[in-house]
């Protein structure tokens, strides 16, 4: 019988996940799992109970929460034989986009199990995980006006959340009003770059702003690359015209815009900058070092997320 524990976040969300997460056990035990449930306290009581769920050697942890609470999940099993099953509950539930799962809301209750369903037999593949700074990530790891939004946001009361794109938004545009970028020094693989930036963006998946955009359409979850996008600018107007670019998916043709892809790379700045990872804020820093540990997770993937797969023969 297959062993795993449900990792959830009662705070993720609009509303609580926890009437709701014996729904998902159910359905787990059903298809032959042994489930337990443990409720998160914090982001490094996350990690700690998945890192408890790896040294006891369980198939699985399901993590049920938004983004931050599947990173800290991602943080604590990398490396091991735990999968990680994606069970989406949080605000914008990127992850649960890019996978192809419709996440849980109250308008939705029957989300939580059907997801649970689809993953209760879903194959388990080797996926690609980002460091950033000795943090790990899954989606992103962003320098600049991301990272300086999340810092003034996070961590936010449940009521913020019902507003969410709205006062991300309009945060984002305060801050872009009062802010003109940073210069950068970055070394990725065998290529130097230089230059005065908005934004920089290393990313692991496709989608990114909350899901609305299509950032890197090309990127697999198992090729051992990122993607480090570059947007440069230096005023609310630059900003307004990324944000367009990256919705329509315009961002690929600009010449304010620039991807480089890379396994490692550096960034070094003259003053300190905010680092942000899988929406989380990392706090801030001079210099960062970002690479790629290839096919060091593994993860239950559901059918809709075949396709962020390279290599689909060896589960």
């Amino acid at each position: 019988m297959r062993s795993a524990i449900i990792v959830y976040n009662p705070a993720a969300g609009r509303y609580s996940v926890r009437p709701f997460v014996k729904s998902a056990v159910r359905e787990l035990e059903a298809a032959g799992w042994k489930v337990d449930a443990a409720e998160t306290q914090s982001g490094a009581h996350t990690v700690e109970l998945a890192k408890q769920a790896a040294v006891e050697k369980k198939d699985a942890v399901f993590a049920i929460g938004g983004d931050g609470t599947i990173g800290n999940v991602v943080n604590g099993l990398v490396g091991s034989n735990t999968a990680l099953g994606v069970l989406p509950a949080g605000t914008a539930n990127v992850w649960g986009i890019e996978l192809g799962l419709q996440p849980f809301a109250w308008t939705r209750p029957w989300a939580l199990r059907k997801n649970a369903s689809i993953l209760a037999n879903a194959p388990c593949y080797a996926v690609d995980v980002g460091v950033c700074n000795q943090v790990s990530f899954m989606m992103w790891a962003g320098i600049g006006l991301d990272a300086l939004t999340i810092q003034s946001l996070e961590p936010r009361i449940r009521l913020e959340k019902f507003f969410a794109m709205p006062e991300y938004t309009a945060r984002t545009i305060w801050n872009a009003a009062q802010w003109s970028g940073i210069r950068l020094r970055l070394w990725a693989d065998d290529q130097e770059v230089e230059g005065h930036y908005l934004l920089a963006v290393a990313t692991n998946i496709r989608h990114y702003m909350g899901g609305l955009s299509n950032l890197s359409p090309d990127a697999y979850l198992d090729d051992g690359l990122l993607d480090m996008w570059l947007l440069s600018g230096s005023n609310l107007g630059d900003v307004l015209r990324h944000a367009y670019d990256l919705w329509r998916g315009n961002h690929v043709r600009s010449d304010a815009a620039r991807c480089i892809t890379f396994h490692s790379l550096r960034v070094e700045a003259d003053s300190p900058f905010w680092i942000q990872s899988d929406g989380e804020p990392r706090g801030s820093t001079q210099k960062a070092e970002i690479e790629i540990r290839t096919r060091a997770l593994k993860m239950l993937m559901p059918p809709r997320g075949m396709n962020l797969l390279k290599n689909t023969s060896l589960p």
